[in-house]
């Protein structure tokens, strides 16, 4: 590691260095980092955007927030005293619990100095002459580093709608991503929500509850299953607690980094009446048994994924009351389970209550918002509160609006504008001395976060003291070994009914421009965790084989 202010050389101009290594973002992955660099001695910092550490759990507030991940596999399991202390209280923790969670953490090992909050970081740029990068900050400061670290996250570029009339609306009005950190009044209100996706499910049945009247305006429908939520006592968490490594190594066999594992017996081994008494069995578990415990089938092969489909159409027709309304509700240009499926508490039966009203914007699309509400092509409809849950620049948003500059100044805006091309989702064919920790094609991208997390950044951490020990001072991924990765990702989804999604693992986005035709952008690692990290581990042994380190 080099010691505070030294001088780094290249031709006749010295430039100082700040640090070792510069960490962009304070959530889950970048907390993790922050840690395992300072305990090594790297001198190192965090520039989060928000007032707080958190990522995620800092700026989605909204009502209904929380994990889709069973709470006791989605925290950290790299220190037993925490586990020993930390008590999760429900199965499926709440976004205040979660954001609670990660403050104890970095207390607990005091994190927070090697951290810098309302650092919003402009640009990035790579200067080949002195093999360091130069990151400006919004509010004018340069840093220089030797190693660029991004934890930006999946989704934390937030898409606001783009509808005519956006900025007229009189009444409060945001994004998910932004609700107000201080209490919102609904009670009274007609609101209105946009959306009905992950974000949507979870807030609605919640809105419906307290507005006087709540409206939702749905683009796409999306399938969803219940969550099947519920306290954890004290009996039950010191059960965890005991057998934390079993619960921690079963994530880690799993493709998703969950406690449910793809069903292997052969989905035609089974009679329709033993796949449907079965499905009964998994609609009816807590989490992602439905989705992730089922047969393999049922995520490649049509008819598999027809029937399951249907099942879970049947089951959305019980819960709610008008059959019409059911059906508008039952997605039907995508099967289930194609995409990450929303996990809801009530979220059909919602439909129920007489305060809530479903606009099909397929049928009446939204005209403009206007000063008072949202006009379609059929009504005006009044409202107080507007709320767009309307999705995000998966994946690439957050890196897009950094001006990324690697060697010869070339812009990654531009190299990914097709679509990302990367090592491993963790470096990148002419941006030197940059990783990416999730980045678009990692193994992490679509599992469940911190177990892929905490891999790749031992992995990271354990290359960057390589490089130290071995007196390395730059890397870069060879052209051939990104394209093979490429290719590799581009034969994964050719096996995977994913590929006909219109969703973020596609790359899908109405509101973003160049995004909305579903030309497929190969986001997401679907071979599964453990494929992943074999083959991550080749490249290990293989003395970090398509890896130019000099």
């Amino acid at each position: 590691m080099t010691e505070q202010g030294v001088r780094v050389d290249g031709g006749s101009v010295a430039v100082a260095l700040d640090y070792d290594a510069i960490v962009i973002g304070a959530g889950v992955a970048g907390i993790y980092q922050i840690k395992r660099l300072v305990d090594l001695g790297f001198r190192a910092t965090v520039l989060e955007a928000g007032g707080d550490l958190g990522g995620t759990w800092y700026w989605n507030r909204y009502p209904g927030c929380r994990f889709d991940s069973e709470s006791y596999t989605y925290g950290y399991s790299w220190s037993q005293e925490l586990l020993d202390e930390w008590h999760w209280k429900e199965r499926f923790s709440s976004q205040p619990e979660n954001y609670r969670y990660l403050s104890y953490v970095a207390d607990k090992f005091d994190l927070r100095r090697h951290m810098q909050f309302e650092a919003v970081v402009t640009a990035a740029h790579y200067d080949d002459d002195h093999g360091l990068w130069t990151v400006t900050l919004e509010d004018g400061r340069t840093i220089t580093t030797r190693f660029l670290i991004t934890a930006l996250g999946l989704l934390s570029a937030a898409t606001p709608p783009r509808y005519p009339g956006v900025d007229t609306f009189q009444g409060q009005s945001w994004h998910t991503y932004y609700w107000p950190h201080e209490p919102v009044e609904l009670a009274g209100k007609r609101v209105g929500v946009v959306g009905t996706g992950a974000t949507a499910v979870q807030l609605i049945p919640v809105v419906a509850e307290q507005a006087e009247q709540l409206t939702v305006f749905q683009r796409r429908p999306n399938w969803a299953a219940p969550l099947h939520n519920g306290p954890i006592g004290d009996a039950e968490m010191a059960e965890i607690r005991s057998r934390y490594d079993e619960i921690f190594e079963r994530c880690s066999r799993t493709p998703g980094g969950f406690e449910h594992e793809p069903d292997r017996r052969g989905f035609t081994n089974f009679s329709p009446e033993e796949r449907r008494a079965y499905w009964e069995e998994l609609y009816a578990m807590p989490g992602f048994g439905i989705w992730l415990g089922n047969f393999r089938e049922t995520f490649m092969d049509e008819e598999a994924n027809a029937e399951l489909s249907a099942f879970i159409a049947d089951k959305i027709r019980d819960r709610v009351d008008d059959p019409e309304l059911a059906e508008k509700l039952i997605p039907k240009d995508h099967g289930f389970g194609v995409q990450r499926v929303p996990l809801e508490t009530n979220y059909f039966e919602t439909y129920n209550r007489d305060n809530v009203r479903l606009v099909d914007l397929s049928e009446t699309p939204i005209e403009c918002i206007t000063e008072s509400g949202i006009r379609t092509t059929a009504e005006h409809v009044e409202l107080d509160i507007i709320v767009y849950a309307t999705g995000f620049d998966a994946m690439t948003g957050a890196y897009d609006r950094i001006d990324i500059r690697g060697v010869g100044g070339h812009r990654l805006a531009d190299k990914w504008a097709d679509g990302p091309s990367t090592f491993f989702g963790l470096m990148i064919h002419g941006f030197p001395n940059l990783v990416m920790l999730a980045g678009p094609q990692s193994g992490s991208a679509s599992s469940n976060f911190p177990r892929g997390i905490e891999k790749g950044v031992d992995w990271v951490t354990d290359f960057l003291t390589y490089l130290n020990e071995h007196g390395h001072t730059r890397f870069q991924p060879t052209e051939d070994a990104e394209e093979a990765w490429s290719s590799h990702m581009r034969e994964m989804y050719s096996m995977m009914l994913m590929r006909n999604a219109k969703s973020w693992f596609t790359g899908y986005n109405s509101n973003v421009d160049g995004h909305e035709h579903g030309k497929t952008r190969y986001f997401v690692y679907n071979g599964g965790g453990p494929r992943y990290w074999r083959k991550l581990d080749e490249v290990t042994g293989d003395d970090y084989g398509g890896i130019d380190i000099a």
